[in-house]
């Protein structure tokens, strides 16, 4: 019986490793996560947030440059001169990714941020691009 105990925490403790260890070692395929989306007005689903900053898509460069300063955060995909940039950052504690893609549409500079697993992000998203708005506000 102890052995059948011990096999089994054995094997769970393999089980939480790769769960684990999953979400950090995934690739991240820029065709998935790289994307416009379409919406025309502020949203804060339970995997993310959507946001427009109407009159500041001049600011992109500015956007980026508070995006890249947080050190969970890189660039997965895209270029202040191509327009779009996407950017991943990763939990501190269990590395989950999230993406967050920001581009100049017309006058406005629009950004939406989503998780990739689950399907809730208990307000994560929403809490960093809010942070990096009122920092580039504050500019």
């Amino acid at each position: 019986m102890a052995n059948r105990l011990s096999g089994f925490g054995t094997a769970a403790a393999l089980a939480l490793s790769v769960g684990l260890l999953v979400p950090r070692l995934l690739p991240s395929n820029p065709d998935d996560w790289h994307k416009k989306t379409e919406f025309d007005v502020d949203q804060t689903p339970t995997g993310g947030v959507y946001r427009i900053l109407p009159e500041k898509a001049q600011r992109l460069m500015q956007f980026a440059a508070i995006a890249g300063q947080d050190s969970s955060t890189t660039v997965l995909a895209g270029s202040i001169e191509s327009g779009m940039v996407t950017f991943v950052s990763r939990s501190k504690v269990f590395g989950f990714p999230d993406y967050t893609t920001v581009w100049q549409d017309g006058a406005d500079l629009k950004i939406h941020a989503r998780l990739r697993f689950g399907y809730k992000d208990f307000g994560v998203n929403a809490a960093r691009v809010d942070e990096w708005i009122a920092q580039l506000n504050a500019l």
